[in-house]
């Protein structure tokens, strides 16, 4: 699993270290803009696109990265290595804790709002409209699947 991990995040791992050129001003301070960001499609959530701002995402290290789901977009039970920092953008973020997905157990989160999950610690989103979140921890940033099958990754 790992392995299929760092070779699916590779891309974002690349995008991460020629956004964060990119964006530089000056050696010890970055700024972004929404036009800066560069988008790219993630193989984690169908039609969905990541723009990494801060990587690369498979080493150690600090990462931040927006991710904009579609409309009607979500993602199965899932965890990560380390801990996960997530504030809504823009839209409505439904997140639910657990292994099963249950809409009827999410919780909406609007623009602003903030979900902390540490490690280890199953849950699982949905949006309506499309909605933009955006991710910061420290790395490496991993997605496991509760259940292998829902795995986008393994569908491609």
């Amino acid at each position: 699993m790992a392995r299929r991990f760092v070779v699916a995040t590779a891309a974002f791992a690349l995008a991460g270290a020629f956004a964060t050129a990119a964006f530089s001003q000056h050696p010890d301070m970055v700024t972004v803009t929404p036009k800066d960001l560069k988008w790219n499609d993630t193989p984690l959530i169908k039609g969905g696109k990541v723009a990494v701002i801060e990587g690369p995402l498979d080493q150690a290290g600090p990462f931040t990265l927006r991710i904009r789901f579609p409309a009607k977009g979500m993602i199965a039970p899932h965890f990560h290595g380390s801990i996960e920092h997530v504030t809504v953008v823009s839209g409505t973020f439904n997140i639910g804790h657990g292994e099963k997905f249950d809409k009827a157990k999410t919780k909406p989160l609007g623009p602003a709002s903030v979900a902390i999950m540490q490690p280890k610690v199953p849950h699982y989103a949905w949006v309506d409209k499309e909605t933009e979140i955006q991710v910061h921890g420290v790395g490496p940033w991993t997605v496991t699947f509760v259940n292998p099958a829902d795995d986008p990754r393994k569908q491609q």
